[in-house]
């Protein structure tokens, strides 16, 4: 597919052929829900934790004695029955990793890729450098071009005035090729690619 290539000033500087098995597939939502959750997973802490009947801070003398009292038998007031007393099979400290095949997250990256061309919400641009280097001037020119929750991915490195500059902007991220991932991507309203950015996606994933 054919693609127009734009400035940062909105003049157009030539066009591209986007590679149709990366940018033209029919977006699955299975396979890009299945990204997501792999991604969603790795990321959680799994730091969660509570204290077991082994850790609460209560003495473990028997609170009273075994028979005679009419009521049910306990040894100690850290039992889980009592109030303050150790959870019973609460939350420990884990992973929530899990595995997906190389092959399916790759799809996934296309996938979220053609999803955005078939939406109208790729943009291929010419260079992403600013000469001032300043989060103003950046500012202005992605309201001017009507781009809402940015996200900008370069080649195999981003420029860094243009990186620096984008930091400081609410609802704007910049990623080098390497960092291109199905979760950041289906997040933005807008993603921008620059030419080097779609070279190196294509040659990844070729």
């Amino acid at each position: 597919m054919k693609k127009d290539v734009i400035k940062l000033d909105s003049s157009k500087a030539g066009s591209i052929d986007l590679a149709d098995d990366i940018f033209s597939l029919e977006p699955r939502i299975d396979i890009l829900h299945r990204v997501v959750r792999w991604q969603r997973a790795r990321a959680q802490a799994g730091t969660h934790k509570v204290k077991t009947r082994s850790e609460v801070k209560y003495s473990k003398k028997k609170i009273y004695r075994q028979k005679g009292t009419g009521g049910a038998r306990h040894g100690a007031r850290s039992a889980p029955i009592f109030r303050g007393g150790g959870v019973y099979k609460g939350p420990q400290p884990r992973s929530h990793a899990f595995d997906l095949p190389k092959k399916v997250r790759a799809l996934g990256l296309r996938h979220a890729l053609s999803a955005k061309a078939a939406a109208g919400e790729l943009v291929v641009l010419d260079e992403a450098s600013l000469k001032a280097g300043k989060s103003k001037e950046l500012a202005s020119t992605i309201q001017k071009m009507g781009w809402k929750r940015t996200l900008f991915i370069d080649g195999a490195e981003v420029n860094l005035d243009f990186a620096r500059a984008a930091s400081n902007i609410d609802g704007v991220d910049v990623l080098p090729s390497a960092g291109a991932n199905v979760y950041d991507i289906l997040k933005r309203d807008t993603l921008v690619l620059t030419k080097s950015g779609v070279q190196a996606l294509e040659a990844r994933l070729k």
